[in-house]
């Protein structure tokens, strides 16, 4: 059990330096990625303009005078 740790441990101290290094450079964003992420921002931005007017009407809602002196329908029992 001790061996095949001991082995466990000096593959993975070996590797990990190979792993972590890569020796190519990236010349920047691609062409899809940009797409992609301007695609997200499109569906949020189509999003915010409804939910923005739900909101508003809410805060309306919340914030306006609610009609006291109502009258009742037409044929309507009173108390």
């Amino acid at each position: 059990m001790k061996l095949k740790t001991a082995i466990l441990t000096a593959i993975t101290l070996t590797t990990t330096p190979a792993l972590a290094s890569s020796d190519m450079e990236t010349a920047g964003t691609s062409l899809l990625v940009l797409l992609f992420l301007g695609f997200g921002a499109l569906i949020i931005a189509c999003q915010l303009v409804p939910s923005l007017m739900l909101f508003c009407s809410m805060l309306k809602g919340l914030f306006s005078t609610a009609a006291h002196d109502t009258m009742p329908k037409t044929g309507a029992k009173t108390l």
